[in-house]
């Protein structure tokens, strides 16, 4: 039975009912179509998912959309406006109301006042996890479009890592054709190719130094020879919407000490949890795993050292479950996720690497094939 269906009837509620635009990934993978207003999507039980969507919309959702297509109109939208012009929530919730014709679970990012307005008609409940459990666990369609999109990722990495190679040491500053390499020249080389794969990349990092010292700190400003330079992107695919994320950790020059221990370790922590990835293992079991033998090197898991989870879901969101960290469940075949262990220290800097893949019932198939290498 469909997740949906399961919960309605557990609950025992005739609809499930969402409504935003596809900017919200519940609602994109719902209905399979890219709009930037926002539509109705309504699915009782046992039947397919409808959208109800604007005329300007309606032929284009025929074509594109995998579910039924009806317009406002059809629905009644107009017909309930009519009597309360001022109220487009009350129109909308009546249009709703008339379609599920009983109890409603909506998502918990469903809106306040059409929530409130909705349960003048009939109880409303929200229902955290069917979707996002479907959501968890591809099918052949999404991972390849996963694959696809990590495939762009990892030539953009490329482009990164050949940027600062070609860069030369003079004095503090990493020189390339006589002009200060700057994080924001290797974030527009990375930027350029993304879109020329039909990618779009935001808040890509690229840290240089004690910056690294921070995980998410984008960088900015000069780079500089023999410090550690952090390079994570995550970009999502225009026309599929899904995203890859991966990260490498560089030195042009000479690392000191603790940095190349470092990287050493967090290369090792990394290939243990790639070998113990598999379908019915937890994500808490994996993490906890990497916090032991990074305990075992010397490194602690707090205000620093490793502090943060090894790795999460990936698919129409960058972050999404299931969770390889503290109370993460069993990893079922199908997941998408990343393995980027990373240690942090302010008076060093920083080293994290990351990979994405799929979970299988025998092991992790990697997608990331950008190679680690820490001298450039």
């Amino acid at each position: 039975m469909n997740p949906l269906d399961e919960a309605m009837q557990r609950r025992s509620a005739a609809a499930y009912v969402a409504y935003g635009s596809s900017a919200d990934a519940d609602i994109r993978y719902l209905t399979h179509f890219q709009v930037t207003d926002p539509l109705v999507y309504v699915k009782k039980k046992g039947e397919q998912g409808i959208i109800i969507v604007s005329t300007m919309e309606y032929e284009r959702a025929k074509r594109e959309s995998m579910v039924q297509v009806m317009s406002r109109n059809e629905a009644g939208f107009f017909e309930f406006l009519k009597e309360d012009p001022a109220h487009r929530e009350k129109a909308t919730a009546r249009m709703i109301a008339a379609l599920a014709g009983g109890d409603v679970l909506v998502p918990p990012q469903f809106p306040f006042l059409l929530g409130k307005e909705l349960e003048t008609f009939f109880p409303v409940s929200v229902e955290k996890e069917a979707v996002k459990g479907m959501r968890a666990v591809k099918s052949a369609e999404e991972l390849n479009h996963l694959r696809l999109v990590q495939r762009a990722t990892d030539e953009a990495m490329k482009t990164a890592l050949t940027l600062i190679k070609k860069s030369i040491p003079r004095g503090e500053m990493l020189v390339y054709r006589d002009k200060p390499l700057t994080s924001e020249d290797v974030k527009a080389a990375l930027q350029k190719h993304l879109i020329d794969h039909g990618c779009i990349g935001r808040d890509t990092i690229v840290s240089c130094g004690p910056d690294t010292a921070l995980p998410h700190l984008t960088g900015k400003g000069p780079l500089h020879p023999d410090e550690p330079i952090i390079i994570d992107i995550f970009p999502q695919a225009e026309d599929s919407g899904y995203f890859a994320d991966m990260t490498r950790t560089v030195v042009k020059g000479e690392p000191s000490k603790e940095i190349t221990e470092m990287y050493l370790a967090v290369q090792e922590a990394q290939s243990r949890a790639v070998s113990r990835i598999r379908a019915g293992i937890s994500g808490a079991d994996i993490h906890q795993d990497v916090v032991d033998f990074f305990k075992e090197r010397g490194y602690e898991s707090d205000s620093q050292g490793f502090m943060h989870n090894l790795g999460h879901g990936v698919g129409l969101e960058v972050h999404e479950i299931p969770v390889l960290g503290a109370g993460g469940e069993s990893l079922q075949a199908g997941n998408v996720v990343t393995v980027e262990p990373g240690l942090y220290y302010p008076e060093h800097g920083g080293v994290r690497l990351e990979d994405m893949g799929a979970v299988t019932d025998g092991g992790f198939e990697r997608f990331t094939r950008c190679e680690e290498i820490l001298i450039l």
